[in-house]
């Protein structure tokens, strides 16, 4: 038996104590992590409010883990202890289902996430499926590879799904935690990149990121220009905006991409989108194979999240932070047990 140090909270809203429990014998195809840095993610404070009806108490959130294999089971032949690993939304996939077998572990049905109906990266010690702790290149720092696994292959997984090419114009709705990750990937992608913005701040931080145009969403100008240029628009918000203005900048064949959980529905006027045989689409994280082939690509052009630093003991503050909207772009807890 491990027993295991971690935060949690009681019920929504409330704040996160310390609390202890106990995991039962490592299973034949599960490892154990001993955490060393957790990503705070907006979805830890969803599950955390209960915004999405499914979080139980006491709840452990993270998961975005960055760690060292503690302890493998019996069939465990890829990891081994001491083995640098990461870990992200999801924790376990049933491998016969036909999604899994055709690689896309995602988006195979009865998946289990890290933080839902379990306790997650919160803690000294996480548990997983080994197909869902992804080793993690040499070339990748460890104080600041945990948003990877989440905001990091949420937009990078859409690249390599719809074949976005290095010729193609990329557009990218809003330059936060996803977005400032997008614009770097895109960018060494080799496509041309325009941030969205209506932030002046923003709008230069976003060619730090490697935005090569921006686009004032409150300048008429800027969205004339725009009419029918982008192959591919990546929307990384969740707020509504105005799609037929958006669908407007697509060019023929262009797809309208949503990785951003916007809470009403999107209204598409079909023949709007059907002259020019445009797409619309969505998509959740990616599999492990993606998620690998993401952190070799952050290592070879050296793509780091922008990210902010607190120890986990200071978790009430950070997600404070996180919820008052002023993290700059993602958040890092430091295991300080």
């Amino acid at each position: 038996m491990t027993k295991v140090r971690a935060w949690a909270a009681k019920g929504p809203k409330e704040k996160f104590e310390p609390f202890e429990y106990e995991l039962g014998a490592i299973g034949a195809d599960e490892v154990d992590i001993d955490v060393d840095y957790c990503g705070l993610c907006h979805s830890d404070l969803s599950m955390w409010n209960n915004d999405w009806g499914r979080t139980e108490y006491p709840f452990v959130g993270g998961h975005e883990v960055v760690g060292r294999v503690r302890t493998v089971g019996k069939d465990v032949a890829t990891l081994k202890p001491g083995q640098k690993v990461g870990l992200g939304w999801f924790s376990r996939s049933d491998l016969t289902n036909a999604h899994s077998i055709a690689g896309d572990h995602h988006l195979a049905h009865g998946n289990e996430g890290t933080i839902v109906g379990r306790y997650g990266g919160f803690a000294d010690v996480v548990r997983c499926q080994w197909t869902w702790a992804t080793p993690l290149p040499d070339d990748i720092d460890i104080t600041k590879a945990g948003p990877l696994f989440c905001g990091g292959i949420t937009v990078f997984s859409p690249i390599v799904s719809f074949d976005v090419k290095p010729t193609d114009k990329v557009g990218v709705v809003g330059i936060g935690g996803l977005g400032h990750l997008a614009c770097q990937f895109l960018n060494k992608w080799g496509c041309e990149v325009t941030a969205f913005t209506s932030s002046p701040d923003k709008a230069e931080e976003a060619k730090k990121f490697g935005a090569h145009k921006t686009l004032n969403s409150r300048d008429a100008k800027s969205w004339k220009e725009a009419t029918g240029r982008f192959d591919f628009l990546i929307v990384t918000v969740n707020v509504t905006l105005d799609w037929p203005r958006l669908l407007r900048t697509l060019a023929p064949k262009g797809r309208l991409h949503f990785v951003g959980a916007v809470p009403e529905p999107v209204q598409v006027h079909v023949p709007s989108i059907m002259g020019g045989q445009n797409q619309v689409s969505a998509s959740p994280l990616g599999s492990p194979a993606v998620i690998a082939k993401m952190l070799d690509f952050c290592g070879r052009h050296n793509i780091t999240p922008l990210t902010e630093h607190f120890k986990l003991s200071n978790l009430n503050e950070a997600i404070t932070h996180l919820e008052d909207g002023k993290a700059r772009y993602r958040i890092v807890l430091e295991n300080d047990f």
